[in-house]
């Protein structure tokens, strides 16, 4: 089983594939990020569903990359033989989805070898297979697949097969596609038009960058384009992850869905756009939004589907054995019915944001966020189960205290400072009240140090936001208590836990790895609070836990020394760019306070 960073993105703004440096394709969801996958060998084995395409010899790939700044992968074998190079590649959508992969010849004679395994609904069901010679129709139910292909397929045991050569020179290309099962239409791809059309489009994206060049800017720049692959386009909505059920511990049961739209990423992910200057990715951002949170306040939900979509029913797939026996699988997630408070003050504190930015004035929007805060001003003093989803009983979470804290400062502040109607007088006495109380009874004195919870002597990562929302100065000697004391209690080797298991009943058996957000947050901390050579050293260390495309996932098993959870998460991504434009830039980043470009 490769690791989880043995695996590379490809994407389409629509769904997206993991390509392991074997040249395994073991992860494909059709038609969407959030649609059962027609590869699922990355949770199970190459019996739910693969394609390879690589030397017949087999073998780690010896280089990969992507080309510049795109999402075209370039994976690379040096044989015995010869050189042979695969490019991968999923043409941003116009119609149906495409999966491209041209065999490439470098040098020499290479025997190559194709073996496509289709196991449709996450590896449970296999289709019926048309096999005309260069081409393969796949059908079973909703789905209907076509492979097209340079060379002769056949099949062996229900996989499809291509045995071949490529000499210097050769490009023998591949091109998979899907439709519903009801449709037989599928538009044809010429391989090498659409390879320069996709790589056309991802380095025109890129190019609309507008951040201060700067020592991080790879970094910079590979993250920005996975959060762009995250991107469901026709809504606008960012997933948090292309997988579901990779393991927080191996072998554990912390194995969660993450292709959907968690509403605490708004303001992250309008940290890091606006910064990077992508105006119209944060507009559409902020569109799906406010789309996803229109109705009643009090059903406010923590996550969405990719069109804003609330059921979102929890499942255990049990014929999958999971991602190196880390068991159940699961699709669904059932943290969208839980009641966590802070959501309320990330909303408002994104959409404050997106005003204070400069996006285009959504005036209807308005009455929607005087209708949450109305909720939130009787709801606030509730417990709730935290922006960490735990499963436990429900506690007074000091975040979610400090998000509506946040909430009724940018209410106010929208009324002082853009004219908006509302009872400022009213949400800034609201203001100071929270304050007062989470000062008063999260605070302990004997360790000086802000708590997890009301009555907790717990800690928990989220306290390292505290100066990026406004709270309190990064200086404040409360502050540098806290960051000390996260830094030696749920630290190893400075990287950050969100919490201690062993301390907080989150509801969940087992362990988990160091949160690779959080240790961001940390370098945010530091850097905010005068710390310049630690905040640089952590964020240079992070760098370093990348793969070799550039991607991390949620988690770091500090241990086995490899990445854990789903991948990759737009969570890490958010929060490197974020660190790499701050520490480029000299100057403490705060949410209510929009990086300037």
């Amino acid at each position: 089983m490769p690791r989880i960073e043995d695996y590379a993105l490809l994407g389409d703004l629509h769904t997206a594939a993991l390509v392991s440096t074997a040249g395994s394709i073991d992860w494909l969801c059709l038609p969407r990020f959030d649609s059962p996958a027609a590869f699922a060998a990355l949770l199970d084995n190459d019996q739910a569903g693969h394609w390879t395409l690589a030397p017949e010899a087999g073998g780690t790939c010896t280089t990969r990359r992507y080309a510049g700044n795109t999402l075209v992968l370039e994976t690379d074998w040096v044989t015995a033989e010869g050189s042979v190079r695969v490019i991968d590649f999923m043409p941003p959508r116009a119609d149906t989805p495409h999966l491209v992969r041209i065999a490439v010849g470098l040098d020499g004679d290479v025997a190559m070898r194709s073996t496509l395994r289709l196991r449709f609904d996450y590896g449970r069901v296999v289709p019926w297979i048309r096999n005309l010679g260069t081409q393969i129709h796949a059908i079973a139910g909703p789905d209907r697949v076509r492979l097209m292909s340079a060379v002769p397929l056949r099949g062996d045991h229900w996989d499809t097969l291509a045995d071949f050569t490529v000499r210097k020179g050769d490009r023998v290309p591949f091109v998979l596609s899907w439709a519903p099962g009801h449709d037989p239409q599928m538009p044809h791809v010429d391989a090498d038009q659409a390879l320069a059309a996709t790589a056309d489009f991802w380095t025109g994206w890129s190019a609309h960058a507008a951040y201060q060049p700067g020592p991080y800017d790879e970094a910079v720049d590979r993250s920005l384009i996975t959060l762009k692959a995250l991107t469901y386009e026709p809504t606008g909505g960012i997933v948090a992850a292309v997988t579901t059920s990779l393991p927080e511990e191996f072998g554990g049961v912390r194995n969660w869905d993450y292709r959907y739209c968690w509403l605490r990423d708004a303001t992250y992910t309008l940290q890091a756009l606006l910064a990077a200057g992508y105006r119209r990715e944060a507009g559409a951002w902020r569109e799906w939004l406010l789309r996803a949170i229109a109705g009643q306040p009090e059903t406010l939900q923590i996550l969405y589907s990719l069109d804003g979509a609330r059921r979102l029913p929890e499942v255990e797939l049990g014929w999958l054995s999971g991602y190196e026996g880390s068991s159940p699988v699961r699709t669904g997630n059932a943290a969208a019915g839980q009641l966590q408070l802070d959501v309320w003050g990330e909303t408002l504190d994104a959409l404050f944001l997106a005003r204070q930015a400069g996006l285009p004035a959504d005036h209807d929007a308005w009455a929607l966020q005087v209708a949450l805060m109305n909720y939130l001003e009787s709801a606030w003093r509730e417990p709730d189960n935290g922006l960490w989803e735990v499963r436990g009983d429900r506690q007074h979470f000091t975040h979610s205290k400090i998000m509506a804290w946040a909430a009724a400062d940018r209410m106010a502040r929208s009324v002082r400072e853009y004219g908006l109607p509302g009872p400022a007088p009213r949400w800034e006495a609201l203001r100071e009240q929270i304050h007062h109380d989470i000062v008063t009874r999260a605070f302990d004195t004997e360790r000086n140090t802000f708590t997890q919870a009301y009555g907790s002597a717990a800690l928990d990562a989220s306290l390292l936001l505290i100066p990026r929302v406004g709270f309190l100065p990064a200086t404040d000697p409360r502050v540098l208590g806290t960051i000390a004391a996260v830094r030696r209690e749920l630290s190893d080797g400075d990287l950050v836990r969100r919490y201690s298991t062993a301390a907080t009943d989150d509801g969940v058996k087992g362990s988990e790895g160091l949160f690779i957000a959080c240790s961001f947050w940390l370098v945010d901390a530091l850097h905010a609070s005068g710390q310049q050579q630690d905040a640089i050293d952590l964020f240079e260390r992070l760098l370093a836990l990348r793969n070799d495309v550039g991607l991390l996932s949620e988690e770091w098993d500090p241990g086995a020394r490899r990445q854990l959870g789903n991948t990759p998460q737009a969570f890490s991504h958010f929060a490197l760019v974020v660190s790499a434009v701050q520490l480029h830039l000299g100057s403490a980043i705060r949410s209510d306070n929009p990086m300037q470009t």
